[in-house]
């Protein structure tokens, strides 16, 4: 992999998007107001509670829904949300948010300081089983020290809380409800967001309308959304070229050269870190074994997989989930295939006759199964024998996610290396899905999270990925452009790298639009 650097990644991003970093549209017009947008997602939103949601559909209905206390920008950068400014300490173990004032919940409640409390002491609670936990910041304390002033004191410095307060499920819920119980949320929504709940049938559609009293008197613009879930991504295209949706949140490469060549429709391109993995079980045989895992690594022509898997949308991986999109990416030496030193790992390991294993996909999205079939094909000449069992995607979180020791795993780029970190990989990790449980790695992570001189902290994340690299938890052979697409008439929507954010508070629909109930 070429060595790239992050200003000129982002800068590909923006010339892919055709649009400027700055969350900003290029030749931005003064939005409509009023409209329906219908916007397509091709899996069920079965999670309502903002707190414990898991996929881009389940994201995209939650930030229409809720506020954080911060948004991400299009560069990953802060920008208020609930709060509308805030401040830190010297040693940035302290910080201050001053929320906006005269804020309300959709039932018509005062959203205040205490709300945001009962939030993150909420968040923070294991019970809750809130993937934020981990991906929040290390916070020790929050108080209220008045009904507009949230104090968060922290159990190590840390200079990324602004970044990582606007994670996809830190969305801020009334301290009431939480009392009451967080099962309300299952089939109801009581946020702050740019739009109210109208109508939640999760297998088939979602629908939202504008919040009046939203702080931004500006936005929304429009006065409704229609989620529309299409299992079938085919369908999902077909829909958005006769015009029966307005947007299509995120489409598969087999679907892009269809859209991009449709009359009437924009396709959509952007450069992230988005990623498929295959994870081992490094608790549990044969994959405990670091061999076994490094030669399976070995067996993988990475340039292939990128044409293969992204369908030449995307590019190669090195096994750790950074690429230049991250302020602190290492570029390590590109991996390449080695058929013959993967066999002798393998026989050093205990398997000179080869290794049989069972690789499970979910069918969502298709990517994962075709990233199982290609390593199936690519490790064969070194021995390995690997039967690929595909199941639907409900299934695969039942049975599989966080409990399998050999499937195909699929993540949005984080805002920071220490969140992406934090959520898969340390030994405390939300999603430890590999239970790799280095305590070195851990130790490296949870120093650079502490520390403020930035040539220490890029050092420090350089190590562990290093140690990742050489140690193999998973193999990431490939990164994800973004594909989505739009029609003509949809106006104010980009694609964000980190793929869980959409924005679409700042859409509005132009000339031609369909009229819509």
């Amino acid at each position: 992999m070429p060595s790239i650097h992050r200003r000129d990644f982002l800068a590909a991003s923006a010339a892919l998007s055709g649009l400027a970093l700055s969350g900003v549209p290029a030749f931005a017009q003064t939005p409509r107001r009023g409209g329906t947008l219908r916007v397509s997602v091709d899996q069920a939103v079965s999670k309502l509670n903002p707190l414990v949601t898991r996929v881009n559909p389940e994201y995209l209905v939650a930030e229409l829904l809720y506020s954080g206390l911060t948004r991400l920008k299009l560069d990953m950068g802060a920008e208020p949300d609930l709060a509308e400014s805030w401040t830190n300490s010297a040693d940035l173990t302290e910080w201050t948010f001053v929320l906006r004032k005269g804020v309300t919940f959709h039932d018509g409640s005062a959203c205040t300081a205490a709300d945001v409390v009962a939030t993150f002491e909420a968040i923070l609670d294991a019970k809750t089983a809130s993937p934020a936990r981990q991906n929040v910041g290390p916070i020790a304390k929050v108080i209220a020290k008045d009904d507009a002033t949230v104090v968060f004191t922290l159990s190590a410095p840390f200079a990324d809380l602004p970044v990582t307060l606007a994670y996809t499920n830190a969305k801020i819920v009334p301290a009431a409800v939480i009392k009451g119980g967080l099962e309300k949320l299952d089939r109801q929504a009581v946020g702050t967001g740019p739009f109210k709940l109208v109508s939640f049938e999760p297998e088939r559609q979602i629908v939202v309308a504008r919040n009046d009293a939203y702080y931004d008197k500006a936005r929304p613009y429009l006065d409704k959304i229609e989620v529309v879930v299409f299992p079938d991504v085919s369908a999902e295209a077909s829909a958005l070229i006769a015009g029966d949706t307005d947007l299509i949140s995120t489409t598969p490469p087999t679907e892009f050269g269809r859209l991009q060549k449709a009359s009437g429709v924009k396709a959509l391109r952007v450069a992230s870190g988005q990623f498929c993995n295959v994870n081992f079980g490094c608790d549990q045989k044969p994959f405990n074994d670091v061999r076994v895992r490094q030669a399976l690594a070995l067996t993988v022509d990475r340039a292939a997989m990128v044409d293969f898997v992204t369908e030449g949308f995307g590019s190669a991986g090195n096994d750790t989930p950074l690429n230049p999109a991250y302020r602190f990416y290492a570029d390590l030496p590109a991996k390449k295939a080695d058929i013959a030193k993967a066999k002798a790992l393998l026989a050093e390991a205990g398997y000179p006759k080869g290794l049989e294993a069972t690789l499970i996909a979910s069918d969502r999205p298709g990517q994962r199964t075709q990233l199982a079939v290609a390593l199936r094909e690519m490790a064969k000449p070194a021995g390995f024998d690997i039967k690929v069992e595909t199941m639907p995607h409900a299934t695969y979180l039942d049975q599989v996610w966080k409990k399998g020791s050999f499937y195909v795993g699929f993540y949005n780029m984080q805002a920071t290396a220490d969140a992406i970190f934090s959520l898969l990989y340390t030994s405390n990790a939300a999603w430890n899905e590999t239970r790799w449980n280095n305590a070195a790695f851990d130790k490296l992570v949870f120093e650079a999270r502490a520390t403020v001189d930035e040539a220490r902290r890029r050092a420090l994340y350089a190590e562990a990925q290093k140690l990742m690299y050489d140690e193999v938890p998973s193999i990431i052979p490939a990164f994800f452009d973004l594909l989505g697409a739009r029609r003509e008439w949809v106006e104010g929507y980009q694609l964000h790298p980190r793929g869980a954010v959409f924005r679409l508070d700042h859409v509005s629909l132009g000339a031609g639009a369909p009229k819509r109930g």
